[in-house]
């Protein structure tokens, strides 16, 4: 395939951009470089991680007693799994990690054997409808790499709404944000306005934005319902 060929997605919006692997191999680098630790994911901080992480994490609300399912989509080498697991978390949830990675679900195989993993490209394969309680995507649309912004936001939309059919209550992202003093071509800075519109538009009109946890970057939580 070519830059110009574009791909239909399974929700039906053309990603025009087959080379987001070069996404993939981006991280893959990383992962030999660095091992699979918060700096082989590429993170700059293993504190701001954390942040992010619990800040995820505050998309979900729990109903009953009943474990939470989260799909961990572009879940690396399952560095989530550790975070729950150093709160003492990990049972509350029904966990699920997806990447497109292969190199990256093996390593997260072994380091977490007990947890279920998949490697699968969800924008040719796509995902069952509402087969997840919540989707969390962390990292997964922060870093554009080689890809022009226009392609990069082309590849979030069709991400985001993927994720949000395939969850029963909400979906969260993050992504760089403009109110910066300065911006990276390798990153992907998403104009609020240009994020809302999409997701008012085709996903849902419940939308909670966060930036609040002093970063270069904003989350997005994208519920079904009100969340009251």
């Amino acid at each position: 395939m070519t830059r110009e060929s574009g791909v239909k997605g399974p929700s039906g919006i053309t990603t025009g951009v087959p080379n987001y692997h070069d996404i993939v191999r981006h991280y893959e680098k990383r992962l030999r470089q660095y091992g699979p630790t918060y700096r082989g994911m590429d993170w700059p901080s293993e504190g701001d991680l954390k942040r992010r992480l619990e800040v995820m994490l505050g998309l979900i609300r729990f109903r009953g007693s009943e474990p939470v399912s989260i799909l961990d989509l572009g879940c690396g080498v399952g560095l989530l799994v550790d975070y729950l697991k150093a709160q003492n978390m990990l049972h509350l949830f029904e966990y699920w990690g997806i990447d497109l990675s292969e190199e990256m679900v093996a390593t997260a195989r072994r380091r977490h054997p007990t947890q279920r993993f998949e490697a699968a490209d969800i924008l040719q394969k796509g995902l069952p409808e509402k087969c997840t309680d919540y989707v969390i995507m962390n990292g997964l649309l922060t870093e554009k790499v080689t890809l022009k912004q226009k392609e990069m936001e082309m590849f979030a939309r069709s991400m985001v709404k993927v994720a949000f059919d395939a969850c029963r209550y909400g979906v969260a992202f993050n992504v760089m944000s403009t109110h910066v003093d300065w911006t990276r071509s390798d990153l992907f800075h998403w104009p609020l306005d240009r994020a809302a519109a999409f997701l008012v538009k085709r996903c849902s009109r419940w939308l909670v934005i966060r930036m609040d946890y002093g970063l270069y970057e904003y989350t997005v939580y994208v519920h079904r319902e009100p969340n009251v």
